[in-house]
C-alpha cells in the first residue's frame, strides 16, 4: 500500500464529517424560528424511532466492511470478494428491515406521510458505500462528491421551508439529499473493484462476524437515539426534545473535529497490525490520545464559557434551556474521543469487537437506567447527564482492560498542559462575557480571545506536541515560498 498521508485523510475526513452536519449548522437559526421547538421536536421524535430500523438494516456490515477492506487494500482480487459479499449482505437485511419498516408505519404510526418519507434513510443503508472509500484510505473522494448535495440541502430548506407547517417537506429534504449524494459514489466503484464473480459470491459466510460488530452499534444507539425516544415517551413534551435535538447538534458538530482523525486511523491501524507491527500501532495511540486532549480540552471548555452568549442569537427566543444541556453535552467531547481512540481505533482493527460489546452494553445499561430515574426529574438535562456518565463509564472501562498495552498513567498525563490551558482559557473567556452582550460579533471576539489564551499558554509551556505541529506548518510554507 502506497502511504496515504494521515494529515491529508484527517482534514478530508473532518471536512467530510463536518459538512454531515454542516446544514443544520447554517440552518438551524432559520429552522428554530420557522419551524419552533415543536416542529423541530417532531422531526427528531421521528428520527430517533426510525434509526433503529437503519440500525438493524446495517446490521454492521459498514464497520466490518471497512475494517476487511483495509486488511486487503493491495490485493483487487480480494477487496472485491470483501466489497460484493459484504454490500449484497447489506441489500439483504436493508430490504428485509424495509418490509418490517412498512408495517410498522401502517400498524402504529401516527403520522403515516412522515415516516413513509423517513423510509429514504433505511433505503441508503443499500445505497451507502463509504465503508469502502474509507477502507481504501481514499477520503477526498468521499469528500468532493458531497459537497454538491450538502450546498443543495441548505438552498432547498431555505427555499422550500417557509412555515411551521413545513415539517413534511424539511423531512423530505433532510432524506433525499444524502441518498442522492450516497448514489454518486457508485459512478467510480469500478475503479475500486472489479464486477461480481457470482461464483464466489458468499454474503452469509462472515455473518456471525457481522453481528457481533452490529451488537456495539446498537447498544451505542442506546444514548445517541434512545434518549430522544425517552424524552417524548416519558415527558410527553415535543418541545424538550426540541431543546435535545438542537443541543445535541451544536455538540456534535464540534465533537466532529475531534472523532474525524479515529475515522482516518482505523484502515491505518488495520493495515499495521496484520503486519504484526505491533509498537508503530502502539505509538500510533498515543499520537492519538494526545490529540484528543490537544482539541478536545479547549472544545469542551470552550463551549461551556461561550453558551450563554451564542444561544440567544443563534436560536433566537424559547431556546434558554439549551444552554445548560450544551454545557453538561460538551464533556461528550471528551469522553466520546477517548471511546473512539480506544475502541474504534484500537479494539475493532485489532479483532476484539466482543470486548468493544461489552463495554458498549455496560454504558448502553448504565445510560438507560440513568434516563429511568433522571429524565422524569430533569427532563432533557437529564438525558444528557446520563448519556455523559454512560460514555465516560464506557472510557474507563476500556481504558482499564487494554491496560496492560496502552500505559492508563501516560495517556492521563499526555492531557496536563491541555487541561491547564483550557482552564487558563475558560477563566478569562468567562470574565470577557460578562461584559458582552449576546451578539455574533461579541462570540466571535469571545471565541478568538479564547484560542489565543489557550495557544499562549501551550507556547509558554512548550507543549512538544502543539510545537511540533507549527514547525512542521512552517517549514512548508517555508519551502513553497522557496519554490
Amino acid at each position: 500500500m502506497g502511504q496515504k498521508s494521515i494529515k491529508k485523510n484527517y482534514i478530508y475526513n473532518l471536512a467530510y464529517q463536518i459538512l454531515t452536519v454542516i446544514t443544520p449548522l447554517i440552518t438551524t437559526p432559520y429552522l428554530s424560528r420557522v419551524l419552533g421547538a415543536s416542529g423541530i421536536g417532531i422531526y427528531s421524535f421521528a428520527s430517533s424511532i426510525v434509526t433503529y430500523f437503519v440500525l438493524f438494516a446495517t446490521l454492521g456490515t459498514a464497520t466490518y466492511g471497512q475494517r476487511e477492506i483495509s486488511y486487503v487494500q493491495d490485493n483487487r482480487e480480494k477487496r472485491t470478494e470483501v466489497f460484493w459479499n459484504t454490500e449484497i449482505l447489506s441489500c439483504i437485511s436493508t430490504l428485509i428491515i424495509l418490509v418490517l419498516y412498512g408495517l410498522y408505519v401502517v400498524v402504529f404510526s401516527g403520522n403515516i406521510a412522515i415516516y413513509a418519507i423517513f423510509s429514504m434513510n433505511i433505503i441508503s443503508v443499500a445505497l451507502d458505500i463509504t465503508w469502502l472509500y474509507r477502507g481504501m484510505e481514499e477520503f477526498g473522494q468521499i469528500v468532493f462528491r458531497n459537497i454538491l448535495f450538502r450546498i443543495m440541502n441548505v438552498i432547498l430548506i431555505f427555499l422550500f421551508v417557509c412555515s411551521s407547517s413545513d415539517v413534511g417537506k424539511y423531512v423530505l429534504i433532510m432524506c433525499l439529499v444524502p441518498l442522492l449524494g450516497m448514489m454518486s459514489l457508485w459512478s467510480s466503484l469500478l475503479k475500486i473493484v472489479d464486477r461480481p464473480n457470482w461464483r464466489k459470491i458468499k454474503p452469509f459466510t462472515n455473518l456471525r462476524v457481522i453481528l457481533s460488530l452490529f451488537v456495539p452499534t446498537i447498544a451505542i444507539s442506546i444514548y445517541t437515539v434512545l434518549d430522544k425516544t425517552m424524552i417524548g415517551v416519558i415527558t410527553g413534551l415535543e418541545a424538550e426534545n426540541g431543546y435535545y435535538e438542537q443541543a445535541m447538534k451544536l455538540s456534535q458538530i464540534v465533537l466532529s473535529v475531534v472523532t474525524a482523525l479515529g475515522t482516518v486511523m482505523i484502515p491505518r491501524i488495520g493495515y499495521h497490525y496484520e503486519k504484526r507491527e505491533i509498537e508503530v500501532v502502539r505509538n500510533y495511540m498515543y499520537r492519538s490520545y494526545q490529540f484528543v486532549w490537544f482539541l478536545g480540552i479547549p472544545l469542551c471548555f470552550g463551549i461551556i464559557a461561550v453558551a450563554s452568549n451564542v444561544v440567544p442569537w443563534f436560536f433566537g427566543d424559547g431556546f434558554d434551556k439549551v444552554i445548560p444541556l450544551l454545557s453538561i453535552l460538551s464533556f461528550l467531547i471528551l469522553a466520546i474521543g477517548i471511546n473512539n481512540v480506544t475502541g474504534m481505533q484500537y479494539l475493532i482493527p485489532t479483532k476484539r469487537q466482543n470486548i468493544f460489546t461489552y463495554t458498549v452494553l455496560t454504558g448502553a445499561v448504565v445510560n438507560f437506567i440513568f434516563n429511568l430515574i433522571l429524565i422524569p426529574k430533569l427532563y432533557s438535562i437529564g438525558a444528557a447527564f446520563a448519556s455523559v456518565l454512560a460514555e465516560t463509564v464506557i472510557a474507563i472501562v476500556q481504558i482499564f482492560i487494554v491496560k496492560k498495552e496502552i500505559s492508563p498513567r501516560r495517556i492521563i498525563l499526555s492531557s496536563r498542559h491541555y487541561l491547564i490551558a483550557g482552564i487558563v482559557m475558560y477563566g478569562s473567556v468567562k470574565i470577557l462575557g460578562n461584559f458582552l452582550e449576546a451578539k455574533i460579533i461579541n462570540s466571535v471576539i469571545m471565541i478568538v480571545c479564547g484560542g489565543i489564551v489557550y495557544f499562549s499558554i501551550l507556547i509558554i509551556q512548550r507543549d512538544e506536541f502543539f510545537i511540533k505541529q507549527i514547525e512542521r506548518v512552517l517549514g512548508k510554507l517555508n519551502i513553497r515560498m522557496k519554490k
